[in-house]
């Protein structure tokens, strides 16, 4: 049997799941108001019940947005040669032969995507907390409104590359937001510099 190592604990699995499923719903709901689909109304009950949706949401993905800066923002600030090298060979996704450098904890593509997830949070919910409370009136809601839909559909694009590349492109990543472990053969592979500094 192989030998598992910890990679993510469990406020991390949970911080992980409640801020996808927090997106879901902000996703769902959003659309609704930019396409205005009736049909989702009828679900939430009425615009309403949908707007206070959205609204809350927004703050349970925020919040959650939050804490990831303890797990992911200091190791994604490590941005190395390797890092650099890793992103002009794709990580090896597009050749079986290619020899990638080694990586950290997260790998230069991680590192990436968790900046565009950080950079359009914030921009979500800063814009998102001024278009629902409106603290200086009518004043900057169009230029909020914009930057919004913006980040939002940037998002949109990124999470479903997330999600098939933490799936069918590497098997055995899903599981980290599962369990928390991984195969310590796996993690040499993938994550040979985290492994050295782990001391396995």
């Amino acid at each position: 049997m192989s030998t598992m190592v910890k990679k993510a604990n469990a406020f991390e699995i949970l911080n992980h799941w409640v801020m996808a499923v927090s997106f879901i719903i902000l996703a769902v709901t959003g659309y609704g108001f930019l396409f205005h689909l009736e049909q989702l109304n009828s679900i939430f009950g009425n615009f309403n019940a949908m707007k206070d949706w959205h609204n809350w949401s927004g703050v349970v993905f925020t919040v959650s947005l939050f804490f990831t800066i303890f797990n992911y923002l200091p190791v994604s600030l490590s941005f190395g040669g390797d890092d650099i090298a890793w992103i002009f060979k794709a990580g090896g996704y597009f050749s079986k032969k290619a020899s990638v450098p080694p990586q950290d904890e997260l790998n230069a593509g991680q590192k990436l995507y968790y900046f565009v997830v950080l950079l359009s949070g914030i921009t979500i919910g800063v814009t998102g907390f001024i278009i629902w409370l409106r603290p200086w009136g009518n004043e900057g809601i169009l230029l909020s409104h914009l930057l919004h839909n913006i980040s939002f559909n940037l998002m949109v694009i990124a999470i479903p590359v997330h999600i098939y590349l933490a799936t069918l492109a590497n098997p055995g990543t899903f599981r980290i937001m599962v369990y928390g472990t991984v195969p310590l053969e796996w993690a040499k592979k993938r994550h040979a510099k985290w492994v050295q500094k782990m001391g396995l």
